[in-house]
């Protein structure tokens, strides 16, 4: 790590930075002249922009940076820095912000992560880093309580390293040891109570001289901060979500020498993390983020999303059999009030999936934060929004759109109901699914009660329990499998033909394949 060499104080920093910004602000003007206006970019190749009512989710482009963000990028973007001297001054800077001891930026949340476990397996020692991800010798385990699993830790085990997860003090007490490379937790409401609170964890695992991570991407960052304050060693922020930074940025605060043990296991050194690039204009992007964070008026914002929450509710209350209720945050990650409308859809003659849709299918686009009610079974019906990464001008637009939906549902018809005896699908079954790229080859155990359908899916290395139902020659089934942090989920539909089951599954965010399955035995 590079030492700070500049006698630069802030003062001179900011009063350059302001110089150098007006001095190109002629060619600022120049180089955004040719950009399309708003939503144009991506109309132009068939990708509809849509109104944010959900939330920070990485999948739907996290949050709007902020102006002084989008040019303290373009101004970054004009010169040449060396990049182990911009990190070291702007870790200075960072600790000086936040009241950590040191700081560095990431490409993400999920970037922090993957160098943070590096720090703690390899340190600074080059062959140790060149030999990552093979763990002979080294720290090769990461503990976890088992309520903190969830798909973002794979930013950890992709590091070689075994999750060893725990649900009490003596487990965690046994499972520290000298394979402990470092405890992880995700911030959540479990961390705030029960057995394994974040100050119980620290508390155990300073006592092993353990280092403690803390996972709180979406969370609103506390000065000082309140994850370091319980004992936790490191913290993790998401940049492009609440600080409204940017997308590929993120934030890791900590010890100095461990992060700067971080930053030399990131890029752009040689180690496992160098492809987990951040460039100068994301570091500078991220420190004009935290320096407005601690200028911003929080509770002014909390007060606005309010205003244009009730907006939203006195329109869509307006036609009858609309209720609302606000909901608070249970903690900090997407620490914002929600509003939730429901209704009874056999009153209003339209479900919350159905509202949900029509609105995700209108003009403007809009996505809401969730959405209950299905006919016909499930008529109690529900629209959440948040207002977190609104617009000033979207209120309203949410608003009428909102209305029109309820006070005008479109004439839906109920789907035809089957009246085919269902087929008999019960027995064993070989099943391949054919994906877009690659195969592979699972089995079902179908167990029928008349229409129902239950029994075992066994995928090529996990067994679970499924559900389903079978009508006429149709079915639909569908099973859940955890593997580590994450719960792969499939839904199969297709139908019955020639003594051959076939059709498409679903799986989520993985997409879909075509499935086939023979039976080897019947009930």
């Amino acid at each position: 790590m590079a030492t700070r060499t500049s006698g630069w104080n802030r003062r001179q920093w900011l009063a350059t930075a302001a110089a150098s910004t007006a001095a190109g602000a002629q060619a600022d003007a120049a180089e955004m002249a040719d950009v399309p206006q708003t939503g144009k970019l991506y109309e132009a190749l068939g990708v509809r922009p849509f109104i944010n009512a959900r939330g920070t989710f990485t999948i739907l482009t996290g949050s709007q940076s902020l102006p002084e963000v989008k040019q303290a990028m373009l101004e970054a973007s004009r010169h040449y820095v060396h990049l182990d001297e911009l990190m070291d001054a702007v870790g200075h800077r960072i600790a000086e912000l936040t009241k950590a001891e040191w700081g560095i930026v990431t490409a993400g949340c999920a970037a922090a992560i993957t160098h943070a476990t590096s720090a703690c397996i390899a340190g600074m020692d080059p062959e140790k880093m060149q030999r990552l991800p093979k763990l002979e010798g080294l720290k090769d385990q990461v503990v976890m309580p088992r309520y903190a699993r969830n798909e973002y830790d794979h930013a950890a085990r992709m590091l070689g390293v075994t999750m060893i997860e725990v649900e009490t003090e003596e487990q965690l007490q046994a499972a520290l040891g000298p394979r402990t490379a470092m405890v992880l937790i995700l911030s959540c409401p479990a961390a705030e109570k029960g057995p394994l609170t974040v100050p119980v964890i620290c508390r155990i695992a300073r006592e092993k001289n353990v280092p403690v991570l803390v996972d709180a991407a979406a969370e609103t960052m506390t000065i000082p901060n309140i994850h370091l304050n319980h004992g936790a060693t490191m913290v993790a922020y998401s940049g492009g979500k609440c600080m409204r930074g940017p997308q590929a940025a993120g934030l890791l605060l900590g010890p100095k020498d461990l992060l700067q043990a971080a930053w030399l296991n990131s890029a752009p050194h040689h180690a496992f993390g160098r492809s987990l690039k951040v460039g100068k204009e994301e570091i500078m992007g991220m420190l004009a983020a935290l320096e407005a964070w601690v200028r911003r008026d929080h509770d002014a914002e909390w007060k606005q999303w309010e205003s244009w929450l009730e907006t939203i509710r006195q329109e869509a209350c307006r036609v009858d059999g609309v209720t609302s209720e606000i909901l608070q945050p249970e903690d900090l990650s997407n620490h914002a009030p929600r509003l939730r409308l429901k209704w009874d859809a056999g009153q209003v003659g339209i479900t919350g999936q159905e509202v949900a849709k029509a609105l995700d299918r209108g003009e403007p686009r809009i996505i809401v934060a969730g959405s209950t009610g299905e006919r016909p079974a499930r008529m109690d019906s529900s629209v959440t929004i948040m207002p977190y990464m609104m617009n000033p001008e979207d209120a309203p637009i949410v608003a009428k759109a909102l209305h029109a939906a309820l006070a005008h549902p479109p004439k839906i018809e109920p789907a035809p109901v089957s009246t085919a005896a269902p087929s008999q699908v019960a027995g064993r079954w070989t099943v391949h699914l054919q994906f877009i790229r690659g195969e592979a080859t699972h089995e079902i155990a179908l167990e029928q009660d008349g229409g129902k359908l239950s029994g075992t899916h066994k995928t090529t290395w996990m067994s679970n329990p499924l559900r389903g139902d079978v009508s006429g020659a149709a079915v639909q089934f569908r099973s859940a499998h955890r593997y580590e942090g994450t719960v792969l989920n499939y839904v199969f539909e297709g139908k019955l033909e020639g003594g051959t089951l076939s059709g498409e599954v679903r799986m989520g965010e993985y997409g879909t394949a075509r499935w086939t399955a023979s039976r080897v035995q019947p009930a």
